[in-house]
């Protein structure tokens, strides 16, 4: 289903909670400087007003939904995700050594959880296309990891327009390529995202055994994804940012002055339970903090990175926020190409 009516709401205004400003010209906090787009919006009014934006602006918009978590067999909580995070993330402080002062960032608002889940999923797909349509960079807050496919479906739609091969990467525990035999879950993401672009070019690391079947991962490899255990990769002694290095260049690729356009996926299970308790399902392995921002920092140095998509953080299932502020982080140096 493809939302078209331009009557249809695909987005609510962030409730006012969620409008922090610090109000001191002194200790400015990213809250004084987001904008806020005020809803309910139509894709009409959505386009109108990303077309107000400078170039290459941000863009947040959240799913606070865990229907497709409690359809996969997981724990609730992210629904309440999105808030959580914002709380967070709109009190941070610009970093005081970075070149982008005052970044340009809009709070698109939330895709309201009405309706079938299906149609939640085409509301945030036509947010999506909306967002890339006009070359801004995008940022989501979930909310369950079966959002990961509109996210990721229009980044693919935009790029393979263009004529360029789009690369995805998931960093996650799960690969999340269930097929869609009992419908939407947060396992299954990136089997629709597959089955609908099967020539783009797609990268799971973070992965670890007991959280996948044999039967998945063959099937990924069919479809040309390709994959890191976490298991392998400390037993071969790399680094995180080594097996991104090595994937990446391992894909075909074609000559371009430009740097490559990417779309990175960050399931916050993948994060060891002592650094993410607030997850919708966690391990006590994972990735350790400094060794994903390392990566993450090559990431944003190294490609065009057009969106980033944060998921499963569940707050009622957190300790003292640990969760929510390390999404909180991940988005901070998003938004300053830290």
């Amino acid at each position: 289903m493809v939302i078209s009516d331009s009557a249809s709401s695909v987005l609510e205004a962030v409730e006012t909670a969620a409008r922090f400003k610090k109000n001191d010209p002194n200790d400015l906090r990213l809250g004084d400087l987001l904008e806020f787009a005020e809803g309910p919006l139509s894709t009409t009014t959505l386009r109108s007003r990303l077309q107000r934006l400078p170039t290459n602006a941000c863009t947040m918009v959240g799913y606070p939904d865990d229907e497709g978590i409690l359809a996969n067999g997981g724990r609730p909580g992210a629904k309440l995700g999105p808030s959580r995070i914002r709380h967070f993330f709109s009190r941070m402080t610009p970093p005081a050594f970075s070149q982008v002062a005052s970044p340009s960032v809009l709070d698109l608002g939330n895709v309201p959880a009405t309706s079938s889940l299906g149609e939640r999923h085409s509301r945030a797909r036509a947010v999506a296309d909306a967002v890339h349509d006009g070359n801004f960079r995008a940022i989501s807050f979930g909310g369950g990891h079966d959002y990961g496919f509109p996210d990721t479906a229009a980044f693919c739609r935009s790029v393979t327009s263009r004529s360029e091969r789009p690369l995805v990467i998931n960093f996650d525990a799960h690969l999340d390529v269930r097929p869609m035999e009992h419908g939407i879950t947060s396992g299954t993401p990136f089997f629709r995202l597959l089955e609908e672009y099967p020539e783009i070019d797609f990268l799971e690391v973070g992965l670890q055994s007991q959280c996948n079947s044999k039967t998945h991962l063959e099937w990924l490899t069919t479809r040309g994804g390709r994959y890191s255990f976490e298991e392998q990769r400390h037993l071969a002694g790399e680094t995180l940012t080594q097996v991104l290095k090595r994937e990446t260049s391992s894909f075909p690729s074609t000559p371009s002055p430009k740097k490559r356009s990417v779309f990175l996926s960050v399931d916050i299970d993948g994060f060891s339970s002592a650094i993410a308790p607030g997850a919708s399902q966690s391990w006590p392995t994972g990735f350790q903090t400094p060794e994903f921002f390392d990566c993450f920092s090559w990431c944003l140095k190294s490609f065009d990175v057009r969106g980033l998509g944060i998921y499963e953080v569940a707050p009622p299932l957190d300790v003292d926020d640990r969760t929510s502020r390390l999404a909180a982080l991940i988005a901070h140096r998003f938004v300053f190409q830290l």
